[in-house]
């Protein structure tokens, strides 16, 4: 399957508030080359050779008086994370920082044109299949001065009254800036990924929180600092979100345009072209 630049790139505007799609050519796809199966000879034939010795080089067949495997008998030291299907979403739950490593869905014109759910009868609720000493707690955002940020928006998930109400589940959430952020321009990048259903029959997408690093002026040191809100203080605040968007042409093994963006968790001004958030899709592997 190949993957193209993302062609769908939006400007944001304050007063619309719409997002207007910009189209660029696909590459041609490319069809893998068939393996070739190389028989295994049945003459004698020379070694191989032997693989470069290590630095430190060990004694043949030594015997260890120790077994440090043997911790795992009380437990496994970590890290954890829970893997969480709901019916709109597949997360990986960070039980360090009590955020979704990364939520991802998949939207459809048939998804997002489906109105069969009302966030009016939805609520926020702990996901009580993570356990307990690890989850985030409705009582962790009183007062944070923090939105419960959706990963994925109910908005998406609107055709189904329970994948609805599993969009507010707190393993879906992170603390986010609401005024300027979760309430504006990250609103306005979620209908822009909806309205690409639009354009592709097929849309995927991987969103979650990041952690980076920040050069301190004082000393020109690069730091990672975040917040940690609750009581007690144990649910990161993210410094960055991210999104990377594969839209599928529809077709098995098809062509598929991908894009990246990484936005700060911060007040955004709505007339910010969306293109200036866009990354390349290592630079969120790294992260």
């Amino acid at each position: 399957m190949s993957k193209t630049t993302l062609a769908i790139i939006a400007g944001l505007s304050a007063a619309s508030a719409t997002a207007t799609v910009i189209y660029a050519s696909q590459a041609q796809r490319k069809e893998d080359p068939t393996p070739t199966v190389t028989p295994k000879p049945t003459s004698t034939s020379p070694s191989p050779p032997l693989p470069a010795p290590l630095p430190f080089p060990l004694r043949k067949d030594p015997i260890s008086p120790v077994n440090p495997n043997g911790v795992f008998q009380y437990g496994f030291p970590g890290p954890i994370n829970d893997l969480r299907p709901t019916l709109s979403t597949t997360s990986s739950f960070d039980r360090r920082t009590r955020n979704p490593a990364w939520v991802a869905e998949h939207i459809t014109p048939a998804s997002i044109n489906a109105n069969n759910a009302d966030r009016r009868h939805s609520i926020f609720a702990e996901d009580e299949t993570i356990p307990e000493k690890f989850r985030a707690r409705l009582h962790d955002y009183f007062r944070s001065g923090y939105d419960r940020g959706h990963q994925v928006p109910a908005a998406d998930a609107k055709w189904s009254q329970d994948a609805l109400n599993q969009t507010f589940l707190l393993t879906n959430m992170c603390p986010q800036v609401g005024e300027g952020f979760n309430r504006d321009y990250w609103a306005h990048f979620e209908d822009f990924c909806r309205r690409l259903t639009n354009h592709y029959p097929s849309v995927r997408i991987v969103t979650g929180p990041l952690y980076l690093p920040r050069r301190d002026p004082e000393d020109g040191k690069w730091r990672v600092s975040y917040e940690v809100i609750g009581n007690p203080p144990n649910v990161a605040v993210p410094t960055h979100f991210y999104k990377v968007i594969f839209a599928e042409d529809g077709t098995t093994g098809g062509d598929v345009s991908v894009g990246a963006f990484v936005l700060p968790n911060a007040r955004i001004d709505n007339e910010k072209p969306l293109q200036s958030f866009e990354v390349p899709i290592e630079a969120i592997e790294r992260a």
